[in-house]
């Protein structure tokens, strides 16, 4: 049997971590803003009967960009395994179009495709909804991520007015129809890391920040709160600064992916021209273009 699903990868603007006192891990994750986009994670799942050759009961195989950490898709992998009891073998194959680490919510994308692939080759028959929690639980588990779950769940440009995961968080969604993201990367920055040691110094802003843009829904200032919580959070490094300022100086609007060596814009597509060959001159970057995803995780067709 087999499953074939995408998840588009995602990039969070400025968030407010909502991970205490919750008793139900669906409840735990972020308020925040952000954009899915039409590059992510493609999974494809093959299953079948264990043999007595096979030392375990997966196999990973990833496709595309490369990563050195596994425990996501292991996560997710045993979670399908225990609920179908039975002695199958499953072969994974993760195909990933953006770089790994960057800020663009490559293990909530893994997750969910991953789960929705597995969902549909083992007919275990869950929800969409219970995919997702399961999805989420990893990377709560694996302190891989907070929010990119629910946003990559239903795509788009969205505001998580509450966090958690699907079916328990809430989203709303601003109309983004005619605007394209320009991004650049450059170095990869630990989630790990940053959610065990920074979060408690940043809340009280995000949250005002989500507050805000939930009243303006105006995508040039997200962009510009993007800037202002980057700098809050200091981020920034040298080479950021100088990507921003040389937007800045020609009228280009950004922030910076929470997190990684990221910067991005929003801009309509009639100036994506200008925007791209303003970064070309950083030739140690990664520059991506899509179009917002406005559909979000979905199954694939074989």
């Amino acid at each position: 049997m087999k499953g074939v699903a995408f998840c588009p990868a995602h990039i969070t603007g400025f968030f407010k971590a909502e991970i205490e006192k919750k008793s139900n891990i669906g409840e735990l994750g972020s308020q925040g803003a952000g954009f899915s986009i039409q590059k992510g994670v493609k999974t494809t799942v093959r299953v079948r009967k264990k043999t007595e050759y096979d030392i375990s009961n997966f196999h990973l195989n990833i496709l595309g960009y490369q990563t050195d950490n596994a425990q996501v898709s292991e996560y997710v992998i045993k979670k399908f395994l225990d609920l179908v009891g039975k002695d199958v073998f499953v072969d994974v194959d993760h195909n990933i179009t953006v770089p790994v680490g960057y800020g663009l919510g490559c293990s909530g994308a893994v997750a969910l495709s991953l789960g929705l692939a597995l969902n549909q080759a083992l007919d275990t028959g869950l929800s969409k909804e219970q995919v997702g929690l399961i999805a989420h639980e990893a990377e709560i588990k694996c302190q891989t991520g907070l929010g990119d779950v629910l946003a990559s769940y239903h795509g788009g440009f969205e505001i998580r007015i509450k966090g958690g995961a699907p079916g328990h968080g809430i989203v709303k969604k601003i109309k983004s129809d005619n605007y394209t993201a320009v991004i650049i990367c450059f170095s990869p920055i630990s989630t790990k890391r940053f959610i065990s040691e920074r979060l408690p110094f940043i809340n009280g802003l995000g949250g005002r920040m989500v507050i805000k843009l939930e009243k303006s829904k105006n995508i040039i200032e997200f962009q510009n709160m993007s800037l202002e919580f980057a700098k809050y959070v200091n981020v920034i490094t040298p080479k950021m600064a100088r990507v921003i300022k040389d937007l800045n100086k020609n009228g280009i609007n950004c922030g910076v992916a929470m997190f990684g060596e990221t910067v991005f814009s929003l801009v309509p597509r009639n100036k994506k021209d200008r925007v791209i060959d303003i970064l070309k001159k950083y030739d140690d970057g990664i520059i991506i273009t899509s179009k917002i995803d406005n559909t979000g995780a979905r199954i694939t067709k074989q």
